[in-house]
């Protein structure tokens, strides 16, 4: 179920005869809006790394025919997948950070300690990296470092001690050997209950597998260069970490000087490429949370190019 489906639209505002970017496909709920909107005669072009989003999203998607077209990879390569359509600038585009709920909820991709399967967490399944392999292959050090780097988790050290202790006589190879794990390492009443004690830990691992937060850097920095003037840019993240980034550069894209305050006459010719549309972040409405529990962490930030 796609996350803040109004937002999306109020911010994004496609058009007829607008070219336009889902850099992460996912289910194709999001690109489907996109292209109603954007009727008779928008293009949407959508990206996404997983070969099963873009068989999904191409059965859902198959009734607007050649006004679709699908690539496989990251939306980190925006560039190169434009210019391979010939296409040097779009009207609009849409990234909607994360793991998918199809992902999500298939036990056999490794993303989620809810159901047993291989600790994988690939979002391309080609990719060189297990989760599998960066817990069997990496020191201590190194793990409490993913852990809290990509994770915040308080207790990495821990943790990480116990994989390298844990994995000298079994294997560390399904999810729920690692939340077990992490479940008896934690100290009981540290967690919220609502939080399982894995999550962060979970997260971590994702998002080094995948090298999400640098992509989502080189995917930004792509994104604004592509759009024509008055194109939007709309980001929809779900934790703090993808947040700041988004934040961040969005921040200082709308900033026209960046001299220090002492110097009277700028000297830097720094010029905003962007206008910040949301002062703070979008949230889901209560009444779609209830309905899409996803929802709850969603922030949507979007931005104008001038």
């Amino acid at each position: 179920m796609s996350v803040l489906p109004g937002e999306v639209m109020t911010y994004l505002a496609p058009q007829a005869g607008g070219v336009y970017v889902d850099g992460t496909l996912g289910g194709g709920g999001h690109a489907r809006l996109i292209l109603e909107a954007s009727s008779p005669d928008g293009l949407l072009i959508g990206l996404d790394q997983d070969p099963q989003a873009l068989a999904a999203a191409g059965d859902r998607l198959a009734d607007f025919g050649a006004r679709v077209v699908l690539r496989r990879g990251t939306y980190s390569e925006l560039t190169a997948h434009l210019a391979a359509l010939d296409i040097d600038r779009v009207d609009g585009i849409l990234l909607d950070i994360g793991v998918s709920s199809h992902q999500l909820d298939s036990p056999e991709r490794g993303f989620s300690f809810r159901e047993d399967g291989p600790l994988d967490m690939r979002m391309d399944t080609d990719g060189p990296m297990t989760a599998a392999e960066v817990l069997a292959e990496s020191d201590a050090d190194t793990l409490r470092r993913i852990f809290r780097e990509y994770g915040e988790e308080r207790w990495a050290g821990r943790i990480a001690k116990a994989i390298v202790r844990t994995r000298t006589e079994t294997p560390l190879q399904t999810t729920l050997q690692l939340a077990e794990l992490i479940s008896d390492v934690v100290p009981k009443g540290r967690v919220p209950q609502r939080i399982h004690p894995a999550t962060r830990v979970f997260q971590a691992l994702r998002i080094y597998v995948n090298r999400e937060l640098d992509r989502l850097r080189e995917g930004l920095d792509a994104a604004l260069d592509v759009l024509k003037p008055g194109g939007r840019l709309v980001v929809i993240s779900f934790h703090s970490l993808e947040d700041r980034i988004v934040k961040h550069r969005f921040r200082d894209a709308a900033i026209d000087c960046v001299c220090p305050p002492r110097i009277a006459v700028c000297s830097c010719d720094k010029q905003a490429t962007v206008k910040v549309l949301t002062r703070r972040g979008v949230r889901a409405l209560e009444e779609e949370v209830a309905d899409n529990p996803r929802a709850r962490s969603a922030i949507l930030r979007a931005v104008e190019r001038l």
